[in-house]
């Protein structure tokens, strides 16, 4: 997959998992760069539990939900470790 493929996949998928977990968001390029790694964590977990393999392979629907679901995992692991709500 070519880099404005990813760029434009991670563009998406982090600008939904953005408005999905809600917040204070990233800003656009925040949101593409998560959506970005995103694509390859969600690749990775979709490889290895359901053993599809080339989850992320270009621009279409499949790509955009196993990055989105990459992007969520990464913005709820990222509140859990660096912002931890105060009791």
């Amino acid at each position: 997959m070519g880099i404005l493929s990813w760029i434009v996949v991670g563009l998406i998928a982090g600008w939904l998992a953005s408005q999905v977990m809600r917040g204070g968001g990233y800003g656009l390029v925040g949101d593409i760069v998560l959506g970005i790694i995103g694509g390859l964590v969600g690749g990775y977990l979709a490889g290895a539990l359901f053993g599809v393999s080339d989850a992320v392979n270009g621009i279409n629907v499949l790509s955009i939900v196993v990055a989105f679901i990459g992007a969520m995992v990464l913005i709820g692991l990222s509140r859990m470790f660096l912002h931890p709500r105060r009791a």
